[in-house]
């Protein structure tokens, strides 16, 4: 049917683009192959599953970017962030969530919708006709990513992404660990205490690099070059660029005091993050890792107070598939070869759960929008979203394109009138910007 919305995928951005498409009144149909088909890192058929981590990062919508884009996602109405909110679990400044409950929220809104229809069909070419949205995310098929190669004319760009491993939290020895967030960050006691510290001395510290740097890791297959994004190495990697690396990285001992030794500041910390409301499971924060298994668990019992742990799943590591979408696509996240088709989520090279969500918005509006014989442009680029959007159909250096967070950087500068602004002021400018145009632009769909 000409007036239904097919969308390929139903993780973050597909489940989001649907909820939108359906709430503008267009009937939906959510291909998503799991269970039939499973993937290396998913472990059920519910839509909007977790897999790489539990957090949608800083919450502050004020002075931090993606807070800003947790705000514009509420503020038009999108369901990611609803359920979000509802199984939110205390993690100081940010956004964490219980992933399963969070997951089954989400599969059992879209299921209940009276426009939206969930269809485990896998699809493996590109549609010919109808109007599609790919969002397919980090796990794109074989075969689909086949079809998409041979439509676009290049090679897929593809980098990896690691998962952390998760600790049963009867398991950690609470005589070593002590519940605090860094800086004490929180409005409530819950907040301030809702992560795990595990202390480490300096000899400590140096025998776990050794051990790091020594374990077996998984190793590439021949012809695989592609590279990691960033925002998501393995430790191992950061340890390999320097010993004092994770040190300064998700390892850092500021803003913390042991609760234990509270006159001995520790050389290293590793921190724990709640992974489920029951608080029974943890993750290891910042701990991605591409070991094996046998060496994962052998690594991670030399940090103090883990000595014991039970792992209710290690960490690994996967493909991520992405196109060139500065080359590929229009300001409507159009194929431009195929502009039936639009392109929604990770694959389109944003990263992070939040920023796949924001594309799933976006593209969901935008296919109803066209359905229904409107014309919707882009939010301006002075929002997280637009600057987003804006990044991904143009505004990136095709020939260096990368997976990318939403930060500043992306926004065009404010107005430096009247002095120089401290950062906080400067972030606040950006944000106070941003609101505006963005509440103008959802007005205008009204």
């Amino acid at each position: 049917m000409r007036d239904t919305l097919n969308i390929v995928g139903g993780g973050m951005a597909g489940s989001e683009a649907a909820w939108q498409a359906a709430t503008a009144g267009v009937r939906v149909v959510i291909h998503e192959m799991r269970p039939k088909v499973g993937t290396f890192a998913h472990r059920t058929g519910n839509l909007a599953e977790m897999v790489c981590s539990n957090s949608f990062r800083s919450d502050d919508d004020e002075r931090n970017a993606v807070g800003l884009l947790h705000w514009e996602m509420r503020a038009a109405g999108g369901l990611i962030m609803e359920m979000a909110d509802t199984h939110r679990l205390p993690a100081g400044g940010a956004l964490a969530v219980d992933r399963d409950p969070f997951s089954e929220a989400v599969t059992e809104r879209l299921r209940a919708h009276p426009l939206v229809t969930v269809s485990d069909r896998e699809i493996t070419e590109l549609p010919t006709d109808g109007r599609w949205i790919i969002a397919t995310g980090p796990l794109t098929s074989g075969a689909l990513a086949g079809a998409i190669r041979e439509e676009t004319g290049a090679e897929a760009l593809a980098f990896f992404d690691a998962i952390a491993p998760i600790i049963y939290a009867e398991s950690i020895d609470m005589s070593v660990a002590w519940a605090q967030s860094r800086y004490d960050k929180g409005e409530t006691e819950e907040e301030r205490k809702a992560y795990l510290n595990c202390p480490m001395t300096r000899d400590e510290y140096e025998a776990f690099i050794d051990a790091l740097l020594a374990a077996d890791k998984t190793e590439f297959h021949e012809g695989e070059t592609a590279g990691y994004f960033d925002g998501c190495l393995p430790i191992e990697v950061m340890a390999e660029r320097g010993r004092e690396t994770l040190r300064f990285g998700p390892m850092k001992p500021v803003g913390l005091t042991n609760a234990h030794k509270p006159d001995q500041k520790p050389y290293a910390v590793v921190q724990l993050r709640r992974d489920n409301a029951l608080g029974t499971l943890y993750n290891i924060v910042g701990f991605q890792t591409k070991m094996k298994y046998g060496a994962q668990t052998d690594v991670f019992k030399r940090i103090p107070g883990l000595e014991e742990a039970k792992f209710a799943r290690l960490g690994g590591i996967h493909r991520n598939t992405f196109i060139n979408s500065p080359t590929l696509l229009d300001t409507q996240m159009r194929l431009k070869s195929k502009p039936h088709i639009r392109f929604a989520g990770q694959i389109t090279g944003v990263e992070g759960y939040v920023e796949s969500a924001a594309m799933g918005l976006l593209a969901g509006r935008m296919a109803a929008a066209e359905i229904l014989g409107r014309d919707l442009p882009p939010p301006g680029p002075e929002t997280a979203m637009g600057a987003l959007i804006s990044h991904i159909t143009g505004g990136a250096e095709a020939k260096t394109f990368q997976p990318m967070n939403v930060n500043f950087g992306l926004f065009p500068p404010i107005d430096a009138k009247g002095g120089r602004r401290g950062r906080k002021d400067r972030y606040k400018a950006y944000t106070d910007r941003a609101k505006t145009i963005y509440s103008e632009w959802l007005d205008g769909q009204n």
